[in-house]
C-alpha cells in the first residue's frame, strides 16, 4: 500500500502506519488513523443520540417549525429501545441455548476427553510412574485417564456395606 493519504480511493490506513522519523515532540502531535476513525464514530453517535432525543421529547409544533413535514411516529421511540434490548436479551439466550446444545451428556466418552488428547501407547511402560522416580527427570507430557486421576486424587474408598 502507498504511503499517502486515505481518500475514497484508497479507504484504509496502512497499520503499522510509516511515519517519517520525527522528534518525539513532532510524533506525540501526530494522531493515528485509528484516532480520527474514533473522534468521528464518537461525534457521529453523539449527534445521533440528540437528534433522537429531539425528535422524542419536542412537540409537534416545534418540529415542524425547523421545517420537517414528515417524520416517524412517537411510538417508535419507545419501540427501537424495546426492540434493541429484546435483540441483545435475544442473542445472548440463543449463544447459550447453542452452548447447552453443543455439550455433551454425561454419558458420552466426549464428555471426558477428545480427540486432542494425548494419551500414551498401552505397549509402553507405564509413563506416569516410569521416570518419576528419578529426581532429574521430567516426564513427557500426557493427558491423565480419569481412572487415574480418581486413583492417585481420591485413593481407595471403601465401598459400602450393602445390607
Amino acid at each position: 500500500m502507498a504511503s499517502e493519504p486515505t481518500s475514497p480511493l484508497s479507504p484504509l490506513a496502512e497499520y503499522p502506519p510509516r511515519y517519517p522519523k520525527l522528534e518525539s515532540s513532532q510524533q506525540s502531535q501526530l494522531g493515528r488513523p485509528q484516532e480520527f476513525y474514533g473522534f468521528v464514530a464518537w461525534i457521529s453517535t453523539s449527534i445521533a443520540w440528540i437528534l433522537f432525543l429531539l425528535w422524542a421529547l419536542l412537540p409537534d409544533s416545534w418540529i415542524r417549525a425547523t421545517g420537517l413535514e414528515w417524520y416517524p411516529s412517537r411510538e417508535w421511540a419507545l419501540l427501537l429501545p424495546a426492540y434493541s434490548v429484546f435483540l441483545v436479551l435475544f442473542t445472548y439466550f440463543t449463544y447459550l441455548s447453542m452452548a447447552i446444545a453443543a455439550t455433551p451428556s454425561f454419558s458420552e466418552l466426549k464428555a471426558v476427553t477428545d480427540s486432542f488428547a494425548h494419551i500414551p501407547s498401552a505397549d509402553r511402560d507405564n509413563p506416569y510412574l516410569g521416570d518419576m522416580l528419578s529426581p532429574n527427570s521430567v516426564p513427557e507430557i500426557y493427558d491423565l485417564p480419569l481412572g487415574f486421576v480418581n486413583k492417585v486424587m481420591l485413593g481407595r474408598r471403601p465401598r459400602p456395606k450393602r445390607k
